[in-house]
């Protein structure tokens, strides 16, 4: 520091770099750091990785180079199975094969023994199996000590077999049967009750959950061994049930358990299933008695393991399987001492009374509440195929229209389908399920749905009621019609739909008369309306109102004689109500609604008329005039474009009637009415183009017309054809209009080219050969030089930016 500097004037000397490099400055250095602190997170993570490797496998020598950071170890892959996997796989193997041989020893080469040879041997064998498991549990060879025991009871049902073989070959099959298993069930629970009462040592999984398992035929083997019947073994397995229930609940192990659990719950449906069976076959009331007290055993069991249940949902299973158990008994009893017709009724009240157990336990409540709920959807599919036939059976009156009035109301539902027997009932039936559905349900959750089955259910009640009853045809018609005109007063979708079903079905039903035809369509056309304006449903009502009125027209039309053509005519009174009405809703749907009925009907109309083309082309006249009437109003100017068609259409079967092939007279109409359309567009809107604007109307009558005059061998319409192409050129080519241009220009072109063909050919005919060849190569060279020409030019430009640069 050179003297002269003093140390007040050094602070005010030194350097201190502007915000800006000093900012550069502390971001470097934070980058570096950051770059050394992964490096050394990289160098950890590989040291962790080589102290976990060389902790699991100490006998591998490390490696003398360490790799870098860069070059990780791949990880090993992992084992596909577990140490005790294998090890209980080899177990259950291992057991296997020592059955077969043991099962091979029995049943093979047991012949070459004495009975004391073949005594000792199994039972020493037997005994060391047995006895086996003991200091394998001592030692903690629990899995070991499993499968020795498995051996060991495969062992004890070989010495079962090889006992009655050789002591006792005389014996009942059945009765050594039964106490072979009755032993062995005992055996095996006192043999895993002991194996679990060593001291230090657990329970095996095996013995005891055997036993249960061997105990399920001990009671069915007795009866069937004492003579017993179907019942009597039925009996013996619903007993074989309360025990396997009772060890279910009781059992403190987990696998006893789960065993006890799936053997009740198939023993007590085999049995539940043969008591059913009993009681449905039974013939008196003797049988059927007999039968419901096996159901009413099975019932008691099912609430007995109800009343000790450890949870919720299982508790409200077998409160509902034990209802149903007595349901199914006492409908039994019932069904034999009724007549046929009330059997699905007395199951049904049966099935109701279970509703009065809901003063008990809230599990026992739900339970029988379920079952209540199966026997009353049973009843319902019971009844589904009389209402069937009821609703859909009259669908075939349409073959055979006004063919006379049946006998009855059954008759007329049922002329083309089998009525089911005993549906006598089914009014009733359905009329029962739907009281208690209206009354049963007291959650407002499902309050509504509830009302809303009930509603259906008691519609298909009525419904099916004159078909069931045989009562007269007339009454039959009356009371659809009340059902219907009821179910209209309700301002609900449910009840619309359910009175649209039923009108549906009084309409077929009233085909097969006249006079019933008439009255039937002219009421619903009525009622129809007449809810619609109430505003019940009024977009449905109002189009079923039109649609039945235009039946009511076609039927009139037929009962007057008329032929179709001119009940055309009368159909056409529909639409134009149709347009009326529409345009004095209110509502948007309702207008839509109706206006697409009215379509219909007018396509109806036209259908009705297609056989006398004038009268075809009045009726498209008349539905011209219908959609042009309902074009008027604002939001419906696009009817115009159909009221254009159908005048077209309407103008071309008149035309088609006359006899008239000339294009023009067809086409001509058409392009006017385009052109006059495409005029006052361009006035309200300028921006239109002119293909937009004229475009469609033009090609509506050159490309026809062309068309036509490309083959005509007369000279006439060619020439009319060109002079107006050239006029419309011209005018388009003054206006600087495209379309007309373009449209013009080019039916000129094609029609000169059609007129001048015969010249051009006899031209090329009398050309010589060497003619075409040489105006092509001449056509080539043009090109050529024009090509070069343009490629001299665009040098001459580059040299001379060249020369200013």
């Amino acid at each position: 520091m050179p003297g002269h500097v003093t140390r007040a004037t050094l602070p005010g000397m030194t350097h201190i770099p502007p915000p800006a490099d000093e900012l550069r400055l502390l971001d470097a250095e934070l980058w570096q750091l950051d770059a050394r602190r992964a490096q050394l997170l990289t160098r950890r993570a590989w040291l962790v990785a080589a102290l976990q490797h060389a902790a699991a496998d100490p006998v591998q020598p490390a490696s003398p180079v360490l790799p870098g950071p860069s070059a990780p170890r791949v990880p090993a892959a992992p084992p596909e199975a577990t140490a005790p996997g294998v090890q209980n796989v080899l177990l259950l193997l291992g057991g296997i094969l020592l059955t077969v041989a043991a099962m091979v020893f029995t049943l093979v080469s047991w012949g070459h023994l004495g009975i004391v040879g073949r005594s000792a041997v199994l039972g020493a064998v037997t005994s060391a199996v047995l006895a086996a498991p003991v200091p394998l549990l001592r030692r903690r060879l629990r899995s070991t000590a499993e499968a020795v025991a498995g051996l060991g009871l495969a062992l004890t049902l070989l010495d079962a077999y090889a006992l009655h073989e050789a002591a006792f070959p005389a014996a009942d099959g059945t009765t050594y049967a039964a106490l072979a298993f009755t032993a062995l069930a005992a055996l095996w629970a006192v043999y895993g009750t002991a194996l679990a009462a060593l001291p230090g040592s657990a329970a095996l999984r095996l013995p005891r959950p055997a036993a249960v398992t061997a105990a399920q035929l001990v009671l069915p083997l007795w009866s069937v061994a004492a003579g017993g019947g179907p019942r009597t073994i039925t009996v013996a397995v619903l007993l074989t049930a309360a025990f396997d229930a009772t060890v279910a609940l009781r059992a403190s192990e987990r696998a006893v358990r789960v065993v006890a659990v799936v053997c009740a719950a198939g023993t007590g449906g085999w049995a539940v299933l043969t008591a059913g069976l009993l009681s449905v076959d039974a013939s008196g009331p003797g049988d059927a008695a007999r039968a419901a007290a096996l159901l009413a055993l099975a019932a008691v069991i099912a609430l007995a393991v109800t009343r000790f249940a450890p949870g919720t949902g299982l508790a409200t299973g077998t409160a509902a399987a034990g209802a149903l158990c007595a349901v199914v008994g006492l409908g039994g009893v019932l069904r034999v001492s009724l007549p046929g017709d009330w059997a699905v009724p007395a199951y049904l009240a049966c099935g109701i009374a279970l509703l009065a157990g809901s003063r008990g336990p809230e599990a026992v409540r739900r339970g029988f509440f379920r079952a209540s709920g199966a026997v009353q959807a049973g009843a319902v599919l019971w009844s589904v195929p009389a209402v069937g036939v009821a609703l859909l059976g009259p669908v075939s009156w349409l073959g055979r229209v006004w063919s006379g009035a049946p006998a009855d109301a059954r008759a007329a539902a049922a002329t083309d389908a089998f009525w089911p027997p005993y549906a006598v009932t089914v009014p009733l039936v359905l009329l029962a399920v739907a009281a208690v559905t209206a009354t049963a349900v007291r959650d407002e959750e499902w309050r509504a749905q509830a009302r809303t089955a009930a509603s259906a259910l008691t519609w298909a009640a009525v419904l099916v009621t004159p078909a069931a009853l045989q009562l007269p045809y007339v009454v039959g018609l009356s009371v659809q019609g009340a059902l219907t005109v009821a179910l209209l007063a309700p301002a609900s979708r449910t009840a619309t739909a359910l009175a649209l079903g039923s009108s549906l079905g009084l309409t077929f039903l009233a085909l097969a008369a006249e006079p019933a035809t008439l009255a039937v369509l002219g009421s619903l056309t009525v009622v129809c309306a007449a809810a619609a304006r109430r505003g019940r449903s009024a977009p449905v009502t109002a189009a079923a109102s039109l649609g039945y009125a235009t039946a009511l027209a076609c039927a009139a039309g037929a009962a007057a004689g008329w032929r179709p053509e001119h009940i055309a005519l009368l159909v056409l009174v529909v639409p134009a109500v149709a347009a009326l009405v529409a345009a004095r809703t209110g509502d948007a749907a309702t207008t839509l609604a109706v206006e697409a009925t009215g379509a219909v009907a007018g396509l109806v109309a036209i259908g009705l008329a297609v056989s006398d083309l004038p009268l075809l082309a009045l009726v498209l006249s008349l539905c011209a005039v219908i959609a042009a009437g309902t074009a008027v109003r604002p939001d419906r100017r696009v009817a115009a474009h159909v009221a254009a068609v159908l005048f077209v259409l309407a103008s071309w079967v008149r035309l088609a009637d006359w006899r008239v092939d000339t294009p023009e007279a067809y086409t001509l109409p058409v392009t006017v009415l385009a052109l006059l359309v495409g005029v006052l567009r361009r006035r309200t809107d300028p921006r239109t183009s002119s293909w937009a604007a004229y475009g469609p109307g033009l090609a509506a009558t050159l490309l026809p017309s062309l068309a036509v005059a490309w083959y005509d061998p007369e000279w006439i319409r060619p020439l009319l054809l060109g002079a107006a192409a050239l006029a419309l050129t011209l005018s388009g080519a003054r206006r600087r209009l495209q379309a007309p241009l373009v449209l013009g220009g080019a039916v000129l072109t094609l029609d000169a080219l059609r007129q001048l063909a015969p010249y051009l050919a006899q031209v090329g005919d009398a050309l010589p050969r060497w003619v075409p060849p040489a105006l092509a190569g001449l056509l080539l060279l043009a090109l050529g030089a024009t090509y070069e020409q343009r490629l001299r030019d665009v040098r001459r430009v580059r040299e001379v930016l060249d020369r200013m640069h």
